[in-house]
């Protein structure tokens, strides 16, 4: 009878399959070899590249299971490394050897064969080779944890970056640059999940028929979104081991919008809920007369709202969404404003009292810029001394926390300086524009269920009900806009003879830049009340 064998290949790294080691020519090698000396070949076992060191540890008890099971008494291998690289598996197979005389393992490049009759100097040689391959693979670990921290200091991550995200560049010289077409569906992710309207189920569902699919093309899994939703890399850090570090990479979400859905992740917001039938007023609107939550049950395929009677309330009325969603109109008509030449003087007069921050900003950021380059200069200087072994590695991994943390106190603030420059004019236009179009908005045909109750959060900052109907309670902004755009409406609004009221008006005196005249000349006025208080 033929000799049982079995053949083991593996290749450890993607440079080894590109240089002529791959799986296919070993196992070419192998089975060659096996005709040769009239081995009956039972299995082959392949190792890949891409295999992790748990996948390698279980195929290879596999091999010594199906061994042992089957009767095999011969594992062909290419070299003594590509068995092993450990002292425990070399045991392992050691014993095995000793169990059986006819137990054998061929090292075919290496010209040797192991069995229980080896000599000793041969058995010194196997373990000579053992050593050394466990001396290459923790090397090699050592050196992978070098090049690691090498990465992360230079603001990298060393790996694969997270969907939204994509590599560039050489070998050697690899960054993360925003991936154009998936970075959307990222942030709309997190802007999602923010609202606490999504569970992460909801929002598995939600974010696959909008688009979003892994890099193998498939539905992400719960588990794979909730690690998304909690890594810092979308705001500008790096999670590794449990450290944070300052990353190079563009953010695609704020650190606000980042902390908000860590609350809802937490809990600590409530936790995010999401039901397939979700009122628009849900939690929205209490009773004038206790303060007590209206509930919404459906009806016949209608809302229905109703107080729940609340410390004795004598509040008995259902009201139906359609009735109270018709009385917010007019409350939306109240804020907007009615013509682009309304909106044009608002933007001219924000973009005045804007101008009056900008000495203040130039200041600010000017001393940030100068902390961010002392900062730099003294993470060059750390890295030179280190270069030339002036410092040891625990002064280096001390103080290079030190002057990074430096350097990202001085990155915050010039972020939130910028940030905080331009929603002090864009934040007043998007008001105003919001204002402008929150009627059309709403009442859209293509308008979710989250899309109105998100818009009425931004409006109001709560609403109550009475037996005459709805009363409204405007958040900051848009009480604002509730008092000074009726009487800019009418300040702007066509006289019957042709000529502007805004002249004739006694606003006009206190309020020129608003009021300015048909005239190209807008004239303003710094510090002007409704200058101050556009925001």
């Amino acid at each position: 009878m033929a000799t049982k064998a079995i053949i083991f290949c593996r290749v450890s790294s993607k440079e080894q399959e590109e240089t002529g080691y791959s799986l296919d020519a070993q196992e070419k090698l192998l089975t060659d070899y096996a005709g040769k000396h009239g081995f009956e070949v039972k299995k082959v076992l392949r190792v890949s590249e891409s295999a992790s060191g748990k996948q390698v540890r279980k195929l290879f008890n596999e091999m010594l299971d199906y061994v042992k099971k089957h009767g095999i008494t011969v594992i062909c291998v290419e070299k003594i490394d590509r068995l092993t690289r450990n002292l425990k598996d070399a045991a392992t197979v050691s014993d095995w050897i000793q169990e059986h005389a006819a137990n054998e393992v061929h090292f075919v490049k290496e010209n040797s064969i192991i069995n229980k009759n080896t000599r000793a100097h041969e058995s010194l040689v196997w373990d000579m080779k053992v050593a050394i391959a466990r001396f290459y693979t923790n090397n090699l670990s050592e050196e992978v944890r070098k090049g690691q921290k090498e990465k992360l200091a230079q603001g990298w991550l060393p790996t694969k970056p997270p969907l939204g995200y994509q590599v560039t560049g050489d070998k050697r010289h690899r960054i993360h640059i925003v991936d154009e077409e998936k970075a959307p569906l990222v942030r709309r992710m997190f802007e999602l999940y923010s609202t606490g309207n999504y569970s992460i189920e909801a929002l598995v569902d939600t974010m696959y028929k909008d688009g979003m699919r892994n890099r193998a093309g498939k539905k992400l899994g719960k588990t794979r979104m909730h690690e998304m939703l909690s890594d810092p890399f979308y705001y500008g850090k790096i999670r590794w081991n449990g450290e944070i570090f300052l990353g190079k990479q563009v953010p695609l979400i704020s650190k606000a919008l980042f902390d908000t859905v860590q609350e809802r992740l937490t809990g600590k917001m409530g936790t995010s809920q999401y039901r397939k039938h979700l009122p628009v007023f849900k939690a929205k609107i209490r009773c004038e007369e206790c303060a007590g939550t209206i509930s919404w049950e459906i009806q016949k395929g209608h809302w229905y709202g109703h107080c729940n009677h609340h410390k004795a309330c004598t509040q008995k009325k259902w009201w139906r969404q359609e009735v109270v969603e018709k009385q917010l109109f007019p409350l939306f008509d109240k804020v907007a404003p009615k013509s682009e030449r309304i909106m044009k003087v608002l933007q001219r007069a924000l973009k005045e009292s804007h101008a009056d921050e900008m000495e203040r900003f130039d200041a600010a950021h000017s001393q940030l810029i100068r902390a961010r380059e002392m900062a730099q200069r003294k993470l060059d200087a750390l890295y030179d001394d280190k270069v030339a072994d002036l410092i040891s590695v625990e002064f280096y991994e001390r103080k290079l926390k030190e002057y990074t943390k430096e350097k990202e106190d001085a990155l915050d603030g010039l972020k939130r300086l910028d940030e905080g420059n331009t929603k002090y004019f864009m934040a007043g236009i998007a008001v105003h524009e919001l204002a402008a179009r929150v009627a059309d908005i709403y009442q859209s045909k293509n308008a979710t269920v989250e899309e109105k109750r998100l818009l009425l959060s931004k409006i109001f900052s709560n609403l109550s009900l009475n037996a005459d109907g709805i009363r409204p309670n405007y958040t900051l902004a848009f009480e604002f806009l509730c008092e000074w755009m009726p009487k800019l409406n009418g300040i702007f609004e066509p006289a019957k003879n042709g000529t502007a009221k805004a002249q004739n008006d006694e606003f006009w005196a206190s309020h020129p830049v608003v009021c300015a005249g048909q005239d190209s000349n807008l004239r303003s006025h710094k510090g002007d009340w409704f200058t101050a208080n556009c925001n």
